[in-house]
């Protein structure tokens, strides 16, 4: 497994409020959309980061993490497994503390050059099935 127990909880519970969503847009078919509303839930800011640069959930969307005018936190990322290092990687070059990679995204080698970076990661895991475990410490 890829993020123990206490990796997930200080995530979602220690590192910030800002979440960066590569792969978010309006279609609410997607498995992005429903996780960043439920991101928004418990109090977190979403900002959509996908080609189309939509703005979903009321926030304006940009086309990549590097055109992001303010901080983000924690990257959680909607991309092929394939793709995903390169994701890690502009992560750790904008400042993000933490990187999320959901549910069957899986890059060893990601994982390693983003903790090597001193990010906090977790991979093949979901943050909208995690932060209800969490209790009353998930919500801000």
């Amino acid at each position: 497994m890829y993020g123990d127990t206490e990796t997930v909880r200080e995530i979602l519970t220690e590192l910030g409020d800002t979440w960066a969503v590569v792969g978010l847009s309006q279609n609410t078919s997607r498995p992005a959309y429903g996780v960043a509303e439920v991101l928004q839930r418990y109090g977190r800011r979403v900002v959509p980061v996908h080609p189309s640069a939509e703005t979903v959930h009321g926030e304006r969307g940009y086309p990549t993490l590097a055109q992001i005018p303010f901080p983000v936190d924690v990257v959680d990322v909607f991309v092929r497994s394939e793709l995903a290092g390169q994701v890690a990687d502009e992560a750790v070059a904008i400042g993000a503390r933490a990187v999320w990679f959901q549910l069957g995204v899986v890059d060893e080698a990601a994982w390693e050059r983003t903790r090597a970076a001193g990010l906090r990661m977790v991979m093949d895991r979901c943050p909208a099935i995690e932060i209800p475990r969490l209790g009353r410490a998930g919500v801000r």
